[in-house]
């Protein structure tokens, strides 16, 4: 519906196959060759196509690049910028309610970090705990006022899920954002991740953003683990890139970083250093699994490295 249907409406080619997971020096090999002018690539493709370093030795004839599914961030918006030679425009939906927020740089300009704007057409709103409209710079949950053409009917024989995901008119995303004067829309993590601690509200994705600032880290992953003082504790999982060594002194490193961009109350307690993420099939973080993995180092049972607790 977002891309073949599109593609053979206007007349595009579009280059398709199945792969077992995504290859970065293979991805890069096929815009160059095939002389790709539109591309669709996740956050993790964009940040294990970083792990290559630079890309601007290809002659890409690339007119914008599309990413979605988790947040883009800042640092990846930047350098995407300077090695594809054009930004990235972030797209957000799911698929009970597709596409309803991005960018368009060509329309109006992209503020790195931010989600963009509600398309044309969709009534996109946040809407606080309490069911009243968020004000701006205040936490709310992304929603859809129905009915809309984009808006799902209902889940298949499943009439309690259906109600459950809706409030009123509005169609409930499990998203929280907040709003800038202009509308912008700022992704703060989806209401299962955010991270309570100590009475703060931390959102992961803010957290990866700053690790992923840092020259060692290829990925990061950051999930809320229990803890009885402060409720959950920030934990971060961290891929180093080639050349860098895991040790106590990198993991005070990165979390000094988070401690100086975002406050004393959002830096990880616990820096993990693992291999390898356990990731979709979409290139998502499967954050559930790294909870398991931190579960089974707590009970001794982890095969993987860990340093700087």
């Amino acid at each position: 519906m977002d891309v073949l249907l599109p593609a053979l409406y206007y007349g595009f080619t579009v280059i398709g196959y199945r792969a077992k997971r995504f290859d970065p020096e293979e991805a890069l090999w096929l815009m160059d060759r095939f002389n790709v002018t539109h591309a669709f690539l996740f956050p993790t493709a964009l940040k294990l196509l970083r792990q290559l370093g630079d890309t601007r030795k290809f002659n890409f004839k690339l007119r914008s690049v599309y990413s979605g599914g988790e947040p883009l961030g800042e640092e990846l918006q930047v350098w995407s910028q300077e090695n594809f030679g054009v930004p990235v425009n972030e797209i957000y939906g799911q698929t009970e309610a597709n596409l309803l927020v991005g960018n368009s740089y060509r329309v109006y300009p992209i503020r790195p970090g931010s989600m963009g704007l509600p398309f044309p057409g969709h009534q996109v709103v946040l809407l606080r705990e309490d069911g009243g409209f968020a004000a701006v710079g205040e936490l709310g949950e992304i929603a859809l006022k129905t009915p809309d053409p984009v808006a799902f009917v209902g889940y298949w024989t499943d009439s309690h899920a259906t109600e459950a995901k809706f409030r009123g008119p509005y169609l409930l995303t499990g998203d929280l954002a907040v709003s800038d004067e202009d509308g912008y829309l700022w992704f703060k993590g989806r209401k299962d991740d955010l991270i309570k601690s100590a009475g703060y509200r931390i959102s992961p994705a803010e957290v990866e953003d700053v690790l992923l600032g840092h020259p060692a880290v290829a990925l990061a992953g950051v999930v809320g683990l229990p803890d009885p003082e402060r409720g959950e504790r920030v934990a971060a999982f961290v891929k180093l890139r080639s050349g860098y060594v895991a040790s106590p002194g990198l993991a005070e490193d990165l979390k000094s970083a988070v401690r100086s961009k975002l406050g004393n109350h959002a830096y990880p307690r616990d820096v993990y250093f693992i291999e390898e993420f356990p990731l979709t099939a979409t290139g998502k973080i499967q954050r559930f699994k790294l909870r398991l993995l931190a579960q089974q180092e707590e009970r001794g049972g982890g095969t993987w490295r860990e340093s700087g607790r």
